[in-house]
């Protein structure tokens, strides 16, 4: 019985050495917010015909979660999610695609992006000249 009572002590000890390192790396956060594996990647994208997003209602609306994985209601949620990690989630950074020729016809669309990026708060909005040169910038983030 004594070596039971032993063995069962060692056995706790050596699993809160082992453990304790890693439950106070994930027990908490700067500022007290939990961590987590992964930072949330969760954004909301509508598009409406108009000059701003507070004159126009969205037209279509899709989600797009990147962490942990891509998904959502997006099209291409795989593309998209690729498209927003080399541009480190800076939706402005996103350029025209080479050998893409739009017309000139001016019939504006307002494409608003909100939610988190990597944890942080992201806010996007944008009116481009019509919808050929929104598909344009980043084709896998705003063609939906």
């Amino acid at each position: 019985m004594r070596n039971t009572a032993r063995w069962a002590t060692t056995l706790g000890l050596i699993a809160a050495a082992v453990c304790a390192p890693l439950a106070g790396a994930a027990s908490a956060a700067p500022g007290g917010a939990p961590s987590a594996l992964y930072a949330p990647s969760a954004l909301v994208l509508t598009m409406g015909h108009g000059e701003s997003a507070t004159t126009v209602t969205p037209e279509r609306a899709v989600t797009l979660t990147c962490a942990p994985g891509p998904s959502g209601t997006h099209p291409a949620a795989a593309a998209a999610c690729g498209e927003l990690a080399e541009v480190d989630g800076d939706l402005r950074a996103l350029t025209v695609e080479d050998g893409v020729f739009c017309t000139h016809q001016y019939d504006p669309v307002v494409v608003t992006v909100d939610g988190v990026w990597r944890g942080q708060r992201l806010s996007y909005e944008r009116t481009f000249a019509n919808e050929c040169v929104m598909n344009a910038h980043g084709s896998g983030v705003l063609a939906f």
